[in-house]
């Protein structure tokens, strides 16, 4: 079994390499999720608004594995970022599970009217009353994150923002890597795209890799990133598992650095101002 390296502070302590589920519902999610478990998985990634909390608690139920030996991460959506709304999303979120408490929990993404402070007391109630183990933020641009930081309300254990070869992210990571808390990349394989890169396709017959173990291996050998690639098949859960074997020189890490990096695949509509 390929072991999985972790991330570890005095307010997290998180496998680096984790399975997304958003996309995936129902029986496909449950399937997918007992899958990554058995395969050696520890750490599950999903949100209220994936509407798959019910279907990862129903595969972490069935696994052989126990429940403080995985890492669950859950997120709050936009529109219940008042104090009390967080709270009772937080709780709603673990019925959903069928679980105690999650590892992580989330403000999903900022809303365009929120009261930070506010949806950050939620956090801190949810913390306190042992709903999670910790928390954290999710698509915050780096003043709001800052904010956050020095607000004082709550420890922020973890950042979750798209990261890939294709998108910068350095501001962020600076001020991960000097407050102590985490990087988590979602969308880390840019949809695909680093499988028709003939500069990835290069370093990847390098290694004997995929260009895709290639991106995650990239990640995961920076300080303070985490990665949580989508999987529902058995063979991409595998080669994703696979990339924490592959240790890139620095000349490998140097030339994926060097690839363009402006190209942000999440956006939607009610997103913050990114580079703010």
């Amino acid at each position: 079994m390929t072991a999985i390296p972790t991330f570890d502070t005095a307010r997290i302590s998180a496998p680096r390499l984790g399975l997304g589920t958003f996309g995936m519902r129902g029986a496909e999610c449950a399937d997918a999720v007992a899958r990554a478990i058995q395969m050696g998985y520890r750490h599950i990634d999903t949100a209220q608004m994936y509407g798959n909390e019910d279907a990862v608690g129903a595969a972490i139920a069935g696994s052989l594995v126990a429940r403080r030996d995985l890492f669950i991460t859950t997120k709050v959506w936009w529109d219940q970022l008042t104090e009390d709304g967080v709270r009772r999303a937080a709780a709603a979120s673990l019925a959903r599970l069928g679980a105690g408490y999650v590892d992580l929990y989330l403000i999903h993404w900022p809303a365009p009217d929120m009261d930070l402070d506010a949806a950050l007391r939620g956090l801190a109630a949810v913390r306190r009353e042992g709903l999670a183990r910790a928390v954290g933020v999710a698509n915050f641009p780096s003043a709001l994150l800052r904010r956050a930081l020095d607000s004082d309300i709550v420890p922020i254990a973890s950042l979750q923002v798209e990261y890939h070869v294709y998108l910068a992210q350095a501001r962020l990571l600076a001020m991960c890597r000097e407050a102590g808390i985490a990087l988590t990349a979602y969308t880390p394989l840019a949809k695909g795209s680093v499988a028709h890169d003939p500069i990835v396709t290069r370093i990847a017959k390098k290694h004997g890799a995929s260009e895709v173990q290639i991106a995650l291996a990239w990640l995961l050998a920076q300080d303070n990133v985490l990665a949580i690639p989508k999987s529902a098949r058995a063979a991409g859960q595998r080669a994703n598992l696979d990339a924490c074997a592959i240790l890139l020189d620095a000349s490998d890490m140097a030339t994926l650095a060097g690839l363009p990096k402006n190209r942000r695949m999440v956006d939607p509509g009610f997103a913050p101002e990114w580079d703010r």
